[in-house]
């Protein structure tokens, strides 16, 4: 796990630690018993279990500067939303797998959700990897116009 560590940058690093934490292959208790070195440690105190992927890991620490609630996988309507900004403001964050029914089922919670008065932003894995800068315009358009208040 240390060799692993050192060999990512710390936003691969976290969302390796974060998704070991999500399937419960690691315990934060016994890691923090380990001889860990500093910058492992440090990650460890940042790393949560409630990322269901590694994109969701990538997106939280990149949104921290707005200083906003960030609430990770929280139930509205019946369904799991991956982040919830402020009061009233959502991104959902899509993988590969969301394709044909799973697809289906996440544009009808989409309407749930708009009917709730929530606003919702959608975007996909290339979106977040390659095309950061256009969701962070997305989301602090979305901001600056209060959709993320109730």
């Amino acid at each position: 796990m240390r060799s692993s560590i050192r060999s990512k940058p710390s936003e691969a690093a976290l969302a390796i630690w974060e998704s070991a934490l999500n399937k419960r292959l690691l315990e934060p208790e016994v890691l923090r018993r380990m001889p860990l070195p500093a910058a492992a440690r440090q990650l460890l105190e940042r790393a949560s279990p409630w990322s269901d992927s590694g994109l969701e890991t990538f997106v939280v620490p990149r949104l921290l500067w707005l200083r906003l609630p960030l609430r990770r996988q929280i139930w509205i309507a019946g369904h799991r939303v991956d982040l919830l900004i402020g009061d009233r403001l959502m991104l959902q964050i899509d993988g590969g797998h969301h394709v044909g029914a799973q697809r289906e089922e996440d544009i009808a919670h989409d309407a749930a959700l708009c009917l709730l008065g929530y606003h919702v932003i959608r975007v996909g894995y290339a979106q977040v990897i390659d095309r950061w800068h256009e969701v962070q315009d997305l989301i602090m358009r979305a901001v600056a116009q209060r959709l993320h208040l109730a």
